[in-house]
């Protein structure tokens, strides 16, 4: 990742990737005074570093920012030192993971060290949600078309008919409409009835995991949320939330236990 950040020019399309994420190939070398092939070995390069993530749709590839390399530096291991030494890592950490996005969708990628059915288990067994998401647990038989609920740690259950399982096609993709906003779970998280009306008025979104064995004991995770209203509300709460559930989800696989991530 370090590699990665040391050239000028791939500094140069994350920063353009920072102002208007979800970038082509060929809005990129527009926007910047690179030739078309350099542009391309670049995003290569920063994609290898895992800090740009691609999403495909039909002939296109988009190209987003992804804070997941830089999350995890700072949970395990910047954390450890002095703040002053890491002051540029942990400006660029929050650059990534505020990046104003003008398409109504987040991507999120990272690499587990674990098998494709260990993590198509921690992503459907309630025993698994649990710990990653902080007392929440997800329950439901995953099949396409079935519900499934949303157990907070107070005892308060967010169901809804429209929460449902989308695709599930085990170790390989999992997808479901986004939860209800409903009045139990504001009054849960002292959400203002503003904000819940608000919220609660937007269409209802959908998430998506995609896993792809990379060889033993490697699984690449992509996360893709999308279905957004322009200008969402849900949509800032979504890009701050999803990369702290994966990391732990991370640690949880890798380390079989949950150290305190740094808020």
């Amino acid at each position: 990742m370090f590699k990665a950040l040391a050239d000028a020019g791939r500094r140069r399309l994350l920063d353009s990737l920072n102002t208007s994420n979800g970038q082509t190939l060929h809005e990129l070398t527009d926007c910047l005074d690179m030739a078309r092939q350099s542009v391309s070995k670049h995003l290569a390069i920063l994609e290898a570093a895992n800090l740009v993530t691609t999403v495909r749709r039909g002939r296109e590839k988009y190209h987003y920012l992804n804070p997941a390399p830089i999350g995890e530096i700072a949970q395990r291991w910047i954390s450890q030192y002095h703040q002053q030494r890491v002051e540029a890592l942990s400006d660029l950490k929050k650059a990534l993971e505020d990046t104003p996005m003008d398409k109504p969708e987040f991507v999120y990628t990272t690499y587990i060290r674990t098998t494709p059915r260990q993590l198509w288990q921690a992503l459907t067994d309630p025993a698994f949600t649990t710990r990653y998401w902080e007392g929440i647990t997800l329950e439901s038989d995953w099949k396409p078309g079935s519900t499934f609920t949303m157990k907070l740690g107070n005892g308060v259950t967010v169901a809804d008919p429209a929460q449902v399982v989308l695709e599930a096609d085990p170790y390989r993709r999992l997808s479901y409409t986004w939860h209800t906003f409903t009045p139990e779970w504001a009054a849960a998280y002292g959400i203002p009835d503003d904000y819940l009306a608000k919220i609660s008025s937007e269409s209802r979104s959908k998430v998506t995991f995609d896993l792809e064995d990379h060889g033993p004991l490697l699984v690449k995770l992509t996360v893709l949320h999308d279905g957004f209203d322009a200008g969402s509300a849900v949509l800032p709460g979504i890009s701050e939330g999803w990369p702290r559930i994966m990391a732990d989800l991370k640690t949880l696989l890798e380390t079989g236990d949950l150290q305190p991530a740094v808020r």
